[in-house]
């Protein structure tokens, strides 16, 4: 019988350290705070604090001249003369007048459409969409001017 009494005590004992322990324990973890949706300081706090350390955002770059038409010369010599004084992927140099023949033989209207289309490795405009049609249009007449 005595092992009843002492696992009976046991067991007393055990409930009553649990409900002490509860007592010690839930006061701590209840704050006074409202939800997480309604803390809207401490998610401020949380925004401020998880914030990448450099953000990075894609703009288009302002025209160099300010917006003016470009020469043909500067066009040439900034985008078209990559591939035209060097004949990089197979553009025809400039000085070559034998690969331009058969080019100035189509015309100036077929120039031009290749010149704002593209024309094999050659993207539109050159690579240089931001430059109008006109100006593309320029810089072939000044490269015709070279050629012939």
């Amino acid at each position: 019988m005595a092992e009843q009494h002492s696992s009976k005590g046991i067991m007393w004992a055990t409930i009553v350290a649990a409900v002490v322990l509860m007592a010690v324990v839930v006061p701590f973890s209840i704050r006074n705070h409202g939800s997480a949706a309604d803390n809207s300081k401490g998610a401020d706090d949380a925004d401020a604090r998880i914030q990448p350390v450099a953000r990075f955002e894609l703009a288009k770059a302002a025209p160099a001249g300010g917006g003016a038409p470009k020469d043909a010369a500067t066009i040439y010599n900034s985008v078209c003369g990559a591939c035209h004084n060097s004949g990089a992927a197979g553009a025809p140099k400039v000085d070559d007048k034998s690969a331009w023949a058969a080019r100035v033989g189509q015309g100036k209207e077929a120039l031009y459409k290749s010149a704002l289309n593209g024309k094999n490795a050659m993207p539109p405009k050159g690579g240089a969409a931001d430059l109008s049609d006109a100006e593309i249009k320029a810089t072939v007449d000044y490269i015709l001017g070279k050629v012939k």
